[in-house]
């Protein structure tokens, strides 16, 4: 690792710790395809007091989606699919029920209509890929597919994951695929989607600071997308099952070190070490805004969601740059490339929180600090 003056990004890290916004925090950067940064501090059980360490897990939620959906782009590289062919030429039963036109790019820019979970969804249910497929396929888009956003909360993980799955012609479950055709090349050891028991000890426990806050009502469309019975908490994302599962929107559990190998690849246009995964042209467009980037969407109380060509979260006061592709977590966990600067960093804690405007936000003087260590520019 280089040499950087990473006193700024601790200090960071322990004021929030102190100020009482995190318990444990794991910065990792990389610069130019060289890791940089990785610092960590907090007790990632207070409990019982056991201490952050370098090889601590933690749940990172809707970082999810970007393995999910580079998973999808690495398929299109291959030629294994197209991203305006329906889904259904791949994946024929999700046809039913008035889905027929809704294209692959569709599932990726979450554009399919297919937001909400199914009725009656259990953790239970929610750990078997079979049911929640099927389900899904069954559902009736709340919209024409491509005609509006509506953020795909939960169900993008299944959807896109189930297109990468009836797409290979190996026909791996989609966790395999992550492991065969992301970790293996990339040598990440802990980018987990559906933990293995040996890692189990190493999860840090998570709190919830917002956890009394009042629940949105049951009608609105976001809580229809996350349903109490499997909302994005501890006590659902917590169970041995839930984290055993592979939930591929929303059940990420990673270590900071290997997601931000994961970003510099697709920081340095989709190779890192010598090993490639993406064209350099492929993850270029990426940092292009979606068409109707800023639509209002339902689901997100009509707030626009920055979505880009390539299914990422692009720019916005988050993260580094305007061009940076990212994907933000429940709670705060937060990931970016920033291909302007050949920068990656991810930012992994086990306090949730949900900070109403950027001031609040705990983590952002950590990624600030973050990039000032390595005298980069904030251009958000």
């Amino acid at each position: 690792m280089s040499t950087v003056d990473d006193s700024g990004v601790r200090t960071a890290i322990r004021s929030a710790i102190d100020a009482g916004h995190e318990q444990a925090v794991h910065v990792v950067a990389y610069h130019g395809g060289r890791q940089v940064i990785d610092v960590w501090d907090g007790l990632a059980a207070p409990a019982s007091g056991r201490r952050a360490a370098a090889d601590t897990l933690y749940n990172v939620y809707s970082v999810t989606k970007a393995v999910a959906a580079t998973a999808l782009h690495i398929q299109a590289e291959r030629g294994h699919l197209d991203y305006d062919a329906p889904i259904a030429d791949y994946w024929p039963e999700f046809a039913q029920n008035g889905k027929a036109a809704a294209t692959v790019r569709h599932a990726l820019t979450h554009r399919a209509g297919v937001p909400l979970m199914p009725e009656g969804v259990t953790p239970e249910k929610m750990c078997d890929w079979n049911y929640m497929t099927g389900a899904i396929a069954a559902m009736e888009p709340l919209a024409p597919p491509g005609e509006k956003t509506l953020y795909q909360s939960m169900t993008f993980g299944w959807i896109v994951g189930e297109i990468v799955r009836r797409s290979d012609p190996k026909g791996r479950d989609f966790r395999q695929f992550v492991l065969d055709e992301i970790n293996a090349p990339l040598g990440l050891r802990d980018l987990w989607i559906g933990i293995p028991d040996d890692v189990a000890d190493r999860v840090a426990v998570m709190s919830n600071r917002n956890e009394n806050d009042p629940p949105p009502p049951a009608a609105t469309l976001y809580a229809r997308s996350m349903p109490s019975a499997v909302d994005l908490v501890p006590p659902v994302f917590a169970r041995p099952d839930v984290q055993r599962a592979t939930i591929a929107g929303v059940g990420g559990i990673f270590n900071a070190r290997d997601e931000a190998r994961f970003w510099a690849m697709l920081a340095g246009g989709g190779e890192l070490d010598g090993v490639r995964l993406l064209s350099a042209a492929r993850v270029a467009g990426f940092s292009n805004i979606r068409d109707n980037g800023d639509e209002p969407d339902p689901v997100m109380f009509g707030i626009p969601i920055p979505i880009s060509t390539g299914g990422y979260w692009l720019g916005g006061p988050r993260v580094s740059s305007p061009r940076a592709i990212w994907h933000p977590g429940a709670g705060g966990s937060l990931g970016w490339a920033d291909p302007d600067q050949n920068l990656a960093v991810a930012v992994c804690h086990n306090r949730m929180f949900n900070a109403r405007d950027p001031k609040d936000d705990p983590i952002l003087p950590i990624s600030q600090a973050v990039v000032a260590a390595l005298g980069l520019e904030w251009k958000s």
